[in-house]
């Protein structure tokens, strides 16, 4: 019932995962080598990853952009997965030990995305975060494409407590304006509760003009 497979299904996005491997040029398939200058780690070599892009800009025609998942890229945030998903292909490039060589992200890397101050064991993780930060953005993704629209970071602010059945549980209750049916006054509180949510965890997000991030 993932929303990326019943995106697939509907023919609303084309997914495609290709192995490195395949695109290596000797026959031992070899797509990592040592640092120059030395070094611990292993460095994704250039050959397989320029072979691998352009192979599928061959065969989809060119990207969008090229997207590389690294810890000094650009913070991934909402506003840059409204800006992706209007993209028409875009490729991801997972990295792997120490990295990928400098002569790709110099020669084909158009944007360069990190999803926080932490190091993962591979890129694997991030671009499947970023995969579906974008595609739940994709028209038709969603049952229901009002709710992207009230997610947590659409205009800068968190989202609102949600509550569901039963209305008491346990002595806590939902609050009685969410029972209302007063639709203006539901709006006034979820606005509210948004804004104080955000002063309380987030006040950092109140300081940030949304124009700022209206680049491309």
């Amino acid at each position: 019932h993932s929303i990326l497979k019943r995106a697939q299904e509907a023919d609303v996005v084309t997914l495609e995962v290709h192995d490195l491997r395949a695109f290596a040029t000797d026959k031992h398939r070899q797509i990592d080598d040592y640092p120059f200058g030395g070094g611990a780690g292993m460095v994704l070599k250039p050959e397989p990853l320029f072979r691998a892009v352009e192979a599928i800009e061959d065969q989809e025609g060119e990207a969008d952009d090229v997207i590389f998942l690294t810890p000094d890229g650009e913070r991934l945030d909402q506003p840059m997965a409204n800006r992706l998903s209007t993209r028409q292909h875009l490729i991801v490039i997972a990295g792997r030990y120490k990295g990928i060589d400098q002569r790709v992200r110099d020669a084909l890397v158009t944007r360069e995305l990190s999803i926080g101050d932490v190091v993962l064991t591979g890129g694997e993780l991030p671009a499947l975060l970023l995969v579906d930060a974008v595609v739940r953005l994709v028209p038709g993704a969603l049952g229901d494409s009002s709710s992207a629209l009230t997610d947590s970071f659409q205009d800068g602010l968190l989202g609102a407590p949600v509550y569901t059945r039963p209305a008491d549980f346990r002595g806590r209750t939902v609050p009685e304006v969410l029972r209302s049916g007063d639709h203006q006054r539901i709006a006034e509180w979820r606005d509210e509760k948004r804004i104080e949510k955000t002063r309380e965890r987030r006040p950092d997000l109140l300081s940030q003009d949304p124009e700022d991030n209206d680049d491309s």
